[in-house]
């Protein structure tokens, strides 16, 4: 009798935990169906679509980690799916948009930066999950595969808004270097800044919401500049730290 009226409470609440489980995944369901979109609009040649999706694969990524650490939900399945569904919005799409739009432009040779993109963002991925418990929490080790897809997908989106047409200005050998920087950088040691520490619950001074509030205009502005500037400001801020970091003792001295 007792054994009876306590299953059925215990069973209520493991339904309830696996409906909980079910909302980061399908952040992360959502995210790697916007990559799969980038790269169909890209066989299709419509790359302002495939920039934009991959943009939004970026806003649900980062979504899908928040609503599992505040729902408490993280799981070993959840952070496998997580890598896989990076792995295309993040390494397969922007590798294979960029070479449709401006790298095939170059023969063979364009093969080179999409190939080195597509690996580096594979090794980031999978040194991320095997130091994820060794490295400092408030930097990455290397460039995060999101900021390096935003910062290919944010100049192709720069470049098509304002209509500057691939074959000039040398288009596909900027876009070529810009690539080959993004995927060298996701597998290099320097230090980019997670931005971990910051505490959503935390209470902040009125002066950091009207700056969060004046991001949110620019943005709204003109995306394809403010975005494309924010993610080259934010790839350059590993080597600046860097740099910095590698002088400073001498410095001291």
């Amino acid at each position: 009798m007792f054994k009876h009226s306590f299953r059925k409470p215990l069973l209520n609440t493991e339904i309830r935990r696996r409906g909980i489980y079910l909302l980061p995944n399908i952040f992360t369901t959502a995210a790697l169906i916007a990559g799969f979109y980038a790269i169909v609009q890209a066989m299709d040649h419509h790359f302002d679509d495939a920039a934009k999706a991959i943009f939004v694969a970026m806003i649900l990524d980062t979504l899908d980690g928040r609503v599992a650490r505040l729902t408490h939900t993280q799981s070993a399945f959840g952070a496998e799916y997580d890598s896989l569904s990076d792995m295309v919005c993040f390494g397969a799409a922007p590798a294979l948009v960029m070479y449709e739009w401006a790298l095939k432009d170059l023969g063979r040779v364009g093969w080179i930066p999409a190939l080195v993109y597509c690996i580096g963002a594979a090794l980031r991925l999978a040194r991320f999950n095997t130091n994820i418990e060794v490295v400092d929490k408030r930097f990455f080790q290397g460039l995060p595969s999101p900021a390096a897809a935003a910062l290919v997908a944010g100049f192709l989106w720069l470049a098509i808004d304002n209509k500057i047409p691939v074959g000039e200005y040398g288009m596909p050998w900027v876009a070529a270097c810009l690539t080959l920087y993004a995927g060298i950088t996701m597998v290099s040691n320097v230090p980019f800044h997670s931005f971990k520490g910051i505490n959503l619950r935390r209470s902040v001074p009125f002066a950091v919401i009207l700056l969060i509030v004046l991001g949110f205009i620019l943005v709204i502005s003109d995306p394809p500049i403010v975005l494309f500037l924010l993610f080259v400001a934010y790839g350059l801020s590993g080597y600046v730290y860097w740099m910095w970091k590698k002088r400073r003792p001498a410095q001291l001295q």
